[in-house]
């Protein structure tokens, strides 16, 4: 079986998994993580809701996309940000990554989402040129001006 061959749309008894790629991802990335124990749980609430799906790619999964889902002013259908994608290294490269990621625009599409957002470090290069070969642009359609993403953190030391 290959790594592309099960692709799908993961529900709330696949939270321990994609808690353990999102832990993966974080740490192998020096970021901080609460740990799996507690993605988990928070996995199982979201994506028992409306405004949050998760794809996996592998089998066992050995790649995730994470995406939620919120209203819009400007649209009839809501805007999707692809919150998290990760694919364990011994799996880059293998088109698993591009799989998850066409098989999440396809469910976006089937649930009227209007556009799609992905947040990408200024630093990772690799990640800009994946997005861009799949359709996504840093820059605005309409004006042509870069697109930025501005951040601050609500939490009681920031």
């Amino acid at each position: 079986m290959t790594s592309t061959s099960r692709i799908r749309r993961a529900d709330p008894s696949d939270a321990e998994r994609i808690a353990e790629l999102l832990d993966a991802f974080n740490t192998e990335f020096d970021t901080e993580t609460p740990g799996v124990a507690v993605l988990a749980e928070r996995l199982r609430m979201l994506l028992a809701g409306p405004s949050t799906f998760a794809v996996l790619g592998g089998e066992p999964a050995t790649g995730v996309a994470l995406v939620t889902l919120r209203p819009n002013v400007w649209s009839d259908g809501p805007v999707a940000l692809l919150d998290e994608m990760y694919v364990e290294p011994e799996q880059r490269g293998t088109g698993l990554g591009s799989a998850i990621l066409q098989h999440m625009v396809e469910i976006c599409k089937e649930l009227g989402v209007a556009a799609i957002e992905i947040n990408v470090d200024e630093s990772d290069a690799g990640a800009m040129r994946f997005y861009e070969r799949h359709g996504f642009s840093g820059v605005d359609p309409d004006s042509g001006e870069r697109a930025f993403y501005f951040y601050r953190s609500l939490d009681a030391d920031g």
